[in-house]
């Protein structure tokens, strides 16, 4: 009897394994298919970070400004803000591992041209298309290992899921750096070939595939809103002080590109909120914990992702860093924000919440608050003071504001939830670096015009320094005296420009000091509960 109910037992035990969406065949399996998903993580996180200390060799070789670089970061985020909602309906329709494989396909693709490309226009093309890429396989990846691991294994899953995205974001810009110093710019995209192909192969081996038998209606007419509304937005507020845009923000094609992208805007969200099935759901919104942990997240992602940016620029064009020693300095944030997660998560659980985010945002904005003092003489150790407190901040603030933003939402509605948090993370990340980028234009012309309206050639301050660097010059280079006169000049010349330049940064990183603390307010507004 007892051999009888065992068998009973195991039967039921299969039958459940066949009509559920785990694997019965091998216990293993979902273990493989974690390392799989792992390695399309690695891939599409390394190169939202590894391309910023290529910045400046990329502008040298292409001979291009900021106005029009940013926009191989731009470019690349907004194909995955696009992808991130859209992903999960295609997989449904067409298939997991289908559509992962496909993603993993057009991520490597785009890396291919990225190296390939021989001007400025070509890279951000090719960066739309990777981001397409990336876009897919990050959100299908977090889906797929929710389906296949049970309840109790879930949250190891994604915590191993959750490192191979914070190993990206430490070791990429120290990767980077290494390729560009070493070899050139273009193995910063070439590396993810061999990579995407093992993950390929991988993906054909390992992974099963599985569709859902309801699938939604799409929402056509949000996503070509969406898509109307990001890159013209974006457009506008990078070209508003570019150097080709004489007229500035009140130029004809400026206003026009506003004024369509407020329309889409607006039709976007009549749609999400009262279409059926929207594309995202917007509803969610309403939630007062989801849809206050949402605006802070975007307000965050603006100061963050924008100051990731300045960084190794202002390290390499105005310290004279290597892009491997500029890309070093970031590998303590993602090692002490590991460290901190899980401490945040148990001061949330014994105490309160709110208490790591609040000293996660007024230690992230003194970080930020430290850099407005940086000079072409700042010290590497000033530096590092500054990103230490970065990486405690976030390690400090995401744990408890993920937690917090989804206590109240039902549980069929998390994976909604969870799509539009990641997109409006990559939304808030393209506003930042446009809006920072944009800011940093116009405050090195206006530090550049006032600091050459101090000098006066006539001066007699102006004429000795003439002739202190002019016999310095003779002495030293063996120039002739008129000629000697011509370099010091353009010494003082170059002076100004780079000290105009760093003064920008400066105000760049100011405003996303104020841009953090503001985005803090909303913390007090949240609901906690102490935990017994």
């Amino acid at each position: 009897m007892k051999k009888r109910k065992t068998v009973a037992h195991r039967i039921r035990k299969v039958t459940r394994s066949r009509d559920s969406v785990f694997h019965p065949q091998s216990d293993n399996y979902k273990w493989w298919l974690l390392a799989n998903v792992m390695i399309g993580t690695f891939m599409a996180v390394l190169d939202a970070t590894i391309v910023n200390v290529g910045l400046p060799k990329i502008m040298a070789s292409f001979g291009v400004g900021l106005d029009k670089i940013e926009w191989v970061i731009t470019a690349y985020m907004l194909a995955m803000a696009v992808m991130l909602p859209t992903s999960g309906w295609l997989a449904d329709k067409f298939g997991y591992k289908r559509m992962y494989f496909l993603g993993l396909l057009v991520f490597t693709f785009g890396s291919l041209l990225c190296g390939l490309s021989g001007d400025e226009n070509t890279l951000i093309i090719a960066r739309i298309i990777q981001g397409l890429g990336a876009g897919t396989i990050q959100p299908l990846g977090m889906a797929i290992i929710s389906r296949e691991f049970p309840p109790h294994q879930r949250g190891i899953a994604l915590g191993f899921w959750a490192i191979s995205a914070a190993a990206s974001v430490s070791f990429g810009p120290l990767i980077g750096g290494y390729l560009v110093d070493n070899f050139s710019w273009p193995l910063i995209f070439y590396v993810n070939i061999p990579i995407g192909i093992i993950g390929l192969l991988a993906t054909i081996i390992i992974q099963g595939e599985y569709k859902n038998k309801r699938i939604r209606k799409f929402d056509y007419i949000g996503f070509i809103s969406v898509i109307i509304f990001l890159p013209l937005m974006l457009f506008a507020l990078t070209e508003g002080n570019a150097a080709t845009n004489s007229e500035g923000w009140s130029a004809p094609y400026i206003l026009i590109c506003f004024a369509i992208s407020i329309i889409a805007l607006a039709v976007f969200i009549t749609t999400e909120l009262t279409t059926s099935e929207p594309l995202i759901d917007l509803r969610l919104l309403r939630n007062h914990n989801f849809g206050i942990c949402m605006l802070i997240l975007l307000i965050f992602s603006i100061g963050m992702f924008g100051s990731t940016f300045l960084m190794p620029i202002y390290l390499q064009n105005s310290l004279g860093y290597t892009a491997l020693q500029a890309g070093a300095v970031f590998l303590p944030v993602g090692i002490i924000q590991g460290i901190m997660s899980p401490i945040s998560g148990i001061i949330s659980d014994k105490i309160n919440a709110k208490v790591p985010m609040i000293l996660g945002v007024v230690l992230l904005a003194l970080s930020f608050w430290v850099n407005t003092k940086l000079s072409y003489l700042t010290e590497h150790s000033y530096i590092m003071i500054s990103l230490y407190l970065r990486g405690l901040s976030l390690g400090l603030i995401f744990t408890p504001l993920t937690t917090i933003s989804l206590v109240e939402v039902p549980r069929e509605k998390l994976a909604q939830a969870s799509g539009l948090s990641n997109t409006l993370r990559q939304l808030g990340g393209s506003l930042g670096v446009a809006l920072l980028a944009t800011m940093l234009t116009s405050r090195i012309n206006y530090h550049a015009e006032m600091y050459s309206e101090s000098v006066q050639p006539h001066s007699q301050i102006y004429q000795n320094t003439i002739s202190h660097l002019s016999n310095s010059i003779q002495h030293n280079a063996g120039s002739a005296p008129a000629i000697a006169s011509k370099q010091s000049q353009v010494a003082i010349a170059s002076f100004i420009g780079k000290q105009a330049y760093i003064q920008g940064v400066d105000d760049d990183f100011m405003l996303a000091a104020i841009i953090t603390f503001i985005g803090g307010i909303p913390i007090i507004f949240l609901h906690t509960k102490k935990k017994k």
